[in-house]
């Protein structure tokens, strides 16, 4: 009788697996019929937390681009391996005699991979200098990036739009993410179009030959074209502007990383009330040295909400340089930070032969996982003492983050903590949701297919999850 009740349940075990991976839900169904999507092109993982059930699986061993979903490995690794409270310095160092409120001598700063030195944090930076008592800066200002080595970086290798803020190269003393916000407003009784940069860089220039074009505020980048010199120093705008627009705002790369230090710098020592009129150059500080000012980031918890929410790239390719200098040492590399997930992985028992991971943000075209050992990230992130953290870092449906306008008019609202992953012919989407009946679930949705990107990739996640809402 055991042995017939132990072969039972070995039976009822494989129909339930076999039920899970055997068809896809109706709804799921019937929009890949419409858009005409092929099967294999859709991976699906879904588990419930709690009691370890597999709810849904299909071609959950597929390994798949998953675009922006990698973050969460990116961020889980870095939440266990650095903790919640993990915070990033920058530090600055007087190389001189200080007379007064004036620095006879340069002024160093050492950056240590802050991914969140946005111009607000940079004037907090300097107003500590300030408080430190220096005002007047007779020398030059010393940078030192070294803490990351990131070698030869092409910003257009990806997709030829290398003035994209998504493309920025990482760098140890990162500050505004290397950008600039370039604000257009027309002018009818002239009829041109005024230009203003936010920040106001003095070593960036501007040639407008902007003119203005009756019609609505739309079309692609509202008719704007633009073009650079090979220093991007002088950026060029042309093309017509519609003057039915208010105004309109286009964030683009700017300068090398050392030269937008030096150009952000200036701007607002100077508007501090400093003195500052010297150049700038590379060096290192002496190890032997104290530091005037040791600036100190937001904790570790608050910067993955802003990778994972808002899918900042170039901070998630931050913490990957990270991991590499804090585990591996300096200086921190691209390839150290794939050793640090490498070993992670195999630590915990999650480690696969079909991962491939290249930048730890998703930026890429060989990027793979499959949805299962995706699931089990969450599974596994879902069990640890960070979890809070870590579900707060991802969009909630429908009201903030990538999510923000998405699942409109659904009980999918503020159901679902998510991270979205898109780009040419792939979507992806991965996190938790709650259903109706209370189950806790973590769901993988990939998919990979010509046009996927373009709305169709969508219409299959809100598919997916409104049955799972149900369950």
């Amino acid at each position: 009788m055991k042995s017939l009740f132990a072969l039972g349940l070995c039976m009822l075990a494989a129909t339930a697996a076999y039920s899970a991976d055997s068809e896809l839900p109706l709804r799921v169904q019937s929009v890949m019929k419409l858009r005409q999507l092929p099967d294999d092109s859709l991976s699906i993982y879904v588990e419930d937390v709690d009691t370890g059930e597999t709810v849904l699986q299909w071609l959950d061993g597929e390994p798949r681009n998953p675009a922006s979903t990698i973050k969460l490995l990116t961020t889980l690794v870095s939440l266990d391996v650095l903790g919640p409270a993990y915070r990033w310095k920058t530090e600055v160092y007087a190389n001189g005699d200080v007379h007064g409120d004036r620095l006879d001598g340069d002024l160093l700063i050492k950056g240590y991979g802050d991914p969140f030195l946005v111009t607000e944090r940079v004037w907090q930076l300097l107003r500590a200098i300030r408080r430190a008592g220096i005002r007047q800066i007779d020398g030059d200002l010393l940078i030192d990036d070294s803490f990351f080595e990131v070698g030869n970086y092409d910003p257009a290798a990806f997709d030829r739009q290398p003035l994209r803020a998504y493309n920025v190269a990482p760098n140890a003393l990162l500050m505004n993410f290397k950008v600039v916000r370039y604000w257009f407003e027309p002018d009818h009784e002239s009829g041109t179009v005024s230009i203003r940069l936010d920040p106001a860089l003095d070593n960036v220039r501007v040639r407008n030959r902007l003119g203005l074009a009756a019609g609505r505020c739309r079309g692609y980048q509202r008719g704007i074209a633009i073009s650079t010199n090979e220093p991007v120093d002088e950026v060029t705008f042309s093309g017509k502007f519609p003057d039915g627009c208010k105004r309109y705002a286009m964030d683009r790369a700017a300068l090398s990383h050392n030269e937008f230090v030096y150009g952000l710098f200036g701007l607002l020592w100077r508007e501090s009330g400093g003195e500052f009129s010297g150049s700038w150059k590379n060096a290192l500080a002496n190890p032997d040295a104290e530091p005037i000012v040791s600036f100190e980031s937001r904790p570790l918890s608050e910067m993955i909400a802003r990778v994972n929410k808002h899918s900042n790239n170039v901070m998630a390719r931050q913490l990957l340089y990270t991991l590499s200098a804090e585990v591996n040492g300096v200086p921190g590399t691209e390839e150290g930070g794939r050793q640090v997930i490498a070993g992670w992985l195999a630590e915990n028992d999650l480690e696969s032969r079909k991962l491939g991971i290249e930048n730890g943000a998703g930026l890429s075209r060989s990027s793979r996982i499959a949805a299962k050992e995706m699931g089990s990230l969450l599974t596994f992130a879902w069990r640890q003492p960070y979890m809070p953290e870590y579900l707060a870092s991802m969009s909630i449906s429908g009201l903030d983050g990538t999510l923000s306008r998405r699942f409109r008019g659904t009980d999918l609202i503020g159901k679902a903590h998510l991270k979205t992953g898109s780009m040419d012919d792939v979507t992806a989407v991965a996190g938790y949701l709650q259903s109706r009946s209370g189950r806790r679930l973590a769901v993988v949705a990939m998919q990979n297919h010509k046009d996927i990107h373009r709305g169709p990739g969508e219409e299959v996640q809100e598919a997916l999850l409104r049955w799972l809402y149900e369950q």
